[in-house]
């Protein structure tokens, strides 16, 4: 598997997903049900590599995992892994009351399309960063404390074109983000490092 196809894979499980106004702001966590790839399901590869990340970081010194984390946030990974192997994401007031789905943590991809019907919305995209393109659909049913998503994309960068598909459902937790950053924050972070 290509790294850059993995990343990106990584970064579609964790944050395609849609805000509704019912949505509640506050930590939220996000379990893979299903990753393919090419065709080919991932999800076993990438809950062993999450899982190895954990293990990894539990041996961590405090230090050592201080900086680690400092360095995936600078990086605006809007992410904590959790010991279920979900990740942990915020969300800000503004963002539950936002009716557009987030396709990208740096906010560089804003989707062309989005329709609602019910509890339902679902979205196209068609973007453009970093010498690559990411086209493809979406669809989130939202409650407000559960949600679920599926994603269907066609990236294609320098190292050729992959399909993927994510399924994954999210878990609202509380109101205290636990001192992770809300993704809107992280995200125009990225957008002023970007400019």
């Amino acid at each position: 598997m290509k790294k850059s196809a993995a990343a990106i894979l990584i970064v579609l499980s964790t944050t395609a997903f849609a805000q509704s106004p019912g949505m509640n702001p506050g930590l939220w966590e996000i379990n893979v049900v299903r990753q393919v790839m090419d065709g080919h399901d991932v999800t076993a590869q990438m809950t062993a590599a999450q899982t190895k990340l954990q293990q990894a970081m539990a041996n961590m010194s405090p230090e050592q995992r201080k900086r680690l984390e400092a360095m995936m946030g600078g990086q605006g990974q809007p992410v904590q892994s959790t010991a279920t192997g979900g990740t942990r994401v915020c969300i800000s007031a503004a963002m539950a009351a936002r009716d557009r789905p987030v396709v990208d943590p740096k906010g560089l991809c804003e989707p062309a399309k989005v329709s609602r019907s019910g509890n339902k919305i679902s979205f196209e995209f068609n973007c453009t960063a970093n010498g690559g393109t990411s086209v493809g659909k979406g669809e989130s049913t939202i409650g407000s404390d559960m949600v679920t998503n599926s994603v269907d994309m066609t990236v294609t960068d320098a190292r050729g074109q992959h399909t993927m598909r994510n399924e994954s459902q999210m878990k609202y937790l509380g109101p205290d983000c636990q001192g992770i950053k809300p993704l809107d924050e992280l995200a125009k972070n990225a957008k002023d490092l970007a400019h």
